[in-house]
Formats: structure tokens, C-alpha cells, sequence
């Protein structure tokens, strides 16, 4: 494990381009594999993460080749797809054992592929982290489908699957899931019958899209553009049809919003800064963070580019700002789950007390970043408060800085970087090297864009 400490930095300017999405790096990767033929993708995220995928895709029987990653992070694929019906294995076949490391998107998305298989047996585990991450809201609507799937203590990795034959239903989140909601829709391919999936607010929508441009039935009520900085969005209704087959996929991945947001944050907070990030993904699904920091009175603009793959993108100018406390929905929270941290940390820096609810998810990442956020928040001289669901921030002008440990959360790492860059005295951050999870060369970039 190592540490980085960061010290108060003058201003961040530049542009550059973040690396690409990791939550379309996954799917690309295993829509790949499912289908028949080659799949060429472009711009996939060279990550821990994302490289689990590539292995597990590979040890299903795909053939991938790619390239050497660019300084982004970013490579080139080249996937041999097995066929939805592809990953099965003979009757006493011993099970295959898949690790999928730290990536709990890929623990999640490919139980839906695995589940609807005539025969074949796998077991899904990871590391440490993954062992403390739920999997029970995916077991349970796959078990209503017919599958046989296991977990230790009937919520906990390791899950195991065992091929069988699924029927459609319809089944409504509790809580709105990308991951959950793609599970069941990969699962849903191969059931007999429709699928229906019930989301309470729109979660993000890549596997939807992508499932269309890959040949699949897939029909959605899609927010209209530019909902998703506006606050709340509706209940949104997911049907799917079964599927003998999958036409090969062909995408440029755009840069992740998620890694974006870390630099945009910063340029807010830490004075005379000017950052202009190109090529980012600009899914309404994935930017509600853009409506919240508008709320809080942030510079930004947003020139939308040409979309890739069905997925817009563009560029994103942010600039130092004085903010001001906001609250978020929980309406919000599926547009915004992975930017959370992020808000907590503007409301350090803002006039006023910043108050998120809704927000249980947080308690199920990589690490419980409710309780995790609100300890750095803490721990670095600011005043935070947790709630069951959420917490409230208030602001004291800054943080004056200290000494966290990420906890092997990727997020929390690079939030410790940041607070480093924007605080009095500096901030070491231990476990440093988990921001390589889905952002490699965040470090080198952040630095790039010191004066």
C-alpha cells in the first residue's frame, strides 16, 4: 500500500483528456464476448478494474487482443465473442472459478449472463473489499427468474451460479441499481418471456443503449436531454425480449464523467484555477453532479461534441468559484452516486451546510462512504455529520488538511488528493495507489495542471 502526500498547490491550469468510462469499458467487454463475431473497441480503460473483465471474458472462452494502453490509460480491443449461449460447460464439469478482483460491476453484470446458461457451474470472488460488498439485490431477482445462484450468508461474495433455464418477470428496484437493473437485463435474454425492469429514478442507461446497437429488443422510457441537471427524474420502465443472439459491438469509449469530476471539483475550490476537460461522456443519466455544483454557484460550461457509440460527449470548462450550500434528493442520487464524495468535499469549501439524503447506496461501495467520507471530511479539519442515508456538510472555509487512509476505495484516494491541493497544511493520503482502480494516471495529471 502506498502513500502520496499532496501540499497546498496555487492555481490548476489546462485542459487534458480523462481517461475513458469505466462503467462502458465493462460493458463493451462483456457484450463483446456475448456476441457472435468480432467486436473492435477503441479508447477501453486500461484499469484493475476494468483488465478483471478482459480476464473473466477471457476465461469464459473469448478471444481479446489489444494494444498498449496511451499515456490516458486508454487501449485498443479487439474481442472474439463466444455467443450468448457460449460460456456452458458439459454435466460435472468442476466449476470455474472467475476473479473478478475489486470490480463489483463486473461481481454484478455477469451473474446475468452466467445464470441463464443450459449447464455450467462458476464461482465469482474478489479481494478483501469485494468480500464486503452486497450481492443479495441481485440474487434475489434472479432466483424469481429460476436461477440457481448462491452467496455466503445469502448476501456475500463469494456467488456462485449454476446455469439454468429462466423465465421473464417483472420486478421493481427498491432502490435504482445501473448494476442490479443489468443484471437482470442480460438474465432477461435468455428467459423465456418479457423482462421488466421498474427502476424508482432513472439509473445510468449504457447497458440499454448498448443492448439496442448490439441487435437486442430492448425498449425504455429515456429521460428527455437536459432533465438530468434539473434535479429528479421519474420512475423509468426497462423492457427486454429474449435474444438467440448478439450482433458484434463497435464503440469509441468516451472519457469517464466519474475521474472528470475529481478535476472539475478542483478547479472550483483551489483559487485563480482554470481546467478544460475534452472528450468526456455526457450521459444525462451520468451528470447530475453538473446540476448540483450549479445549485452551489460553480463556473462551468458544457460544449456538447459528436456522441460515440450512441453516447454523447463533449468538453467541460470549470473554473474557480465561491459556493454556497445546497441539498440533494434523493431523486438525485442515482445521477450523481458516484460524484457524492465530491459534493461533501464542495461543501467544505462552501457558505452554508450541504445536506444529501437518499444515499444508503453509499453504503455498499468500496468502502461504507457515508461513514468514510464524513471521517476524511473530519479528519482534515471540517465539520461533517452522518446520517443513515446521507450527511450533511458544513462549511468552514476550507479544510486545514491531515492524514487519511482510502480504505482501498478509489474515490476516497483521489478526494484526499484534492482536499491536499485546496487545503492549508497538506494532506497524506494512505492507500494512494487504489485511485489506479479506475483512474491509472490521475496523479501524473492532477500534477500536470499545478502552475
Amino acid at each position: 500500500m502506498s502513500s502520496a502526500r499532496f501540499v497546498p498547490a496555487g492555481p490548476l491550469r489546462g485542459s487534458l483528456r480523462p481517461p475513458p468510462d469505466k462503467s462502458i469499458s465493462h460493458r463493451a467487454a462483456l457484450l463483446a464476448a456475448m456476441a457472435d463475431g468480432e467486436s473492435p473497441i477503441s479508447r477501453y480503460l486500461d484499469s484493475a478494474d476494468t483488465r478483471a473483465t478482459l480476464d473473466a471474458v477471457r476465461a469464459l472462452g473469448a478471444t481479446v487482443e489489444t494494444t498498449e494502453a496511451d499515456p490516458s490509460g486508454a487501449l485498443d480491443l479487439s474481442v472474439a465473442g463466444i455467443g450468448m449461449r457460449g460460456p456452458g460447460a458439459g454435466a460435472g464439469a468442476e466449476p470455474l472459478a472467475i476473479d473478478v478482483g475489486n470490480a463489483g460491476t463486473l461481481l454484478r453484470l455477469l451473474p446475468g449472463w452466467l445464470a441463464g446458461q443450459a449447464a455450467g457451474e462458476w464461482t465469482l470472488d474478489g479481494d478483501e473489499s469485494i468480500r464486503r460488498r452486497p450481492v443479495d439485490r441481485v440474487v434475489l431477482p434472479l432466483r424469481e427468474m429460476g436461477a440457481n445462484v448462491d452467496a455466503r450468508d445469502e448476501r456475500l461474495p463469494p456467488l456462485s451460479v449454476k446455469g439454468s433455464r429462466l423465465h421473464g418477470i417483472s420486478y421493481r428496484l427498491p432502490v435504482a441499481s445501473a448494476q442490479v437493473k443489468s443484471c437482470i437485463l442480460l438474465a432477461g435474454l435468455a428467459a423465456e418471456g418479457e423482462t421488466e425492469v421498474i427502476e424508482p429514478a432513472p439509473s445510468r442507461d449504457h447497458t440499454e443503449r448498448m443492448l439496442a446497437a448490439a441487435g437486442a429488443r430492448v425498449t425504455a422510457e429515456t429521460p428527455g436531454p437536459g432533465l438530468a441537471v434539473r434535479g429528479a427524474l421519474p420512475p423509468r420502465r426497462i423492457v427486454v425480449r429474449p435474444a438467440d443472439r448478439l450482433e458484434p459491438v463497435r464503440l469509441s469509449v468516451p472519457g469517464d464523467f466519474s475521474s472528470a469530476a475529481f478535476l472539475l471539483v478542483a478547479a472550483l475550490v483551489i483559487p485563480g484555477s482554470r481546467v478544460r476537460l475534452e472528450g468526456v461522456g455526457l450521459n444525462p443519466t451520468r451528470v447530475g453532479l453538473l446540476g448540483i455544483l450549479n445549485r452551489m454557484g460553480a463556473a462551468i460550461e458544457v460544449e456538447e461534441g459528436i456522441p460515440s457509440g450512441g453516447e454523447p460527449q463533449g468538453a467541460v470548462d470549470a473554473r474557480h468559484s465561491v459556493l454556497r450550500a445546497t441539498r440533494v434528493a434523493a431523486g438525485e442520487v442515482p445521477l450523481t452516486i458516484d460524484e457524492l464524495p465530491l459534493v461533501a468535499l464542495a461543501g467544505a469549501f462552501a457558505e452554508g451546510e450541504t445536506v444529501v439524503g437518499g444515499a444508503q447506496e453509499l453504503r455498499h461501495k468500496e468502502s461504507d462512504r457515508i461513514a468514510s467520507v464524513v471521517a476524511a471530511i473530519r479528519a482534515l479539519g471540517g465539520e461533517a455529520e452522518a446520517s443513515e442515508d446521507g450527511f450533511a456538510i458544513r462549511g468552514v472555509g476550507g479544510l486545514r488538511g491531515g492524514q487519511i487512509d482510502s480504505q482501498g476505495d478509489h474515490r476516497l484516494a483521489m478526494l484526499g488528493a484534492i482536499a491536499g491541493l485546496a487545503s492549508r497544511d497538506g494532506v497524506e493520503v494512505d492507500g494512494m495507489d487504489a485511485a489506479s482502480v479506475s483512474y491509472p494516471g490521475f496523479e501524473r495529471d492532477l500534477r500536470s495542471l499545478v502552475g
